[in-house]
């Protein structure tokens, strides 16, 4: 008694893992320039005056208290 249903493998498209790690970093990048512009007070971001004002103004942009 054979079954109709054959048993084979499930295929994944050759670029599945590609996909995933690419959502991945760029969760992570996004991630870190979120907490750039809303969280850092110069503690990571310690490039000078620019970036920090960049920051600031980036907060105020998006309605995060800062002061």
């Amino acid at each position: 008694m054979s079954s109709s249903a054959s048993s084979q493998p499930v295929v994944h498209p050759a670029g599945s893992a590609r996909l995933l790690w690419t959502a991945l970093a760029t969760v992570a990048a996004l991630t870190l320039l979120a907490y750039l512009v809303a969280f850092d007070q110069g503690a990571v971001s310690r490039s000078g005056m620019y970036l920090h004002e960049l920051m600031h103004d980036g907060r105020h942009l998006l309605g995060v208290p800062c002061h």
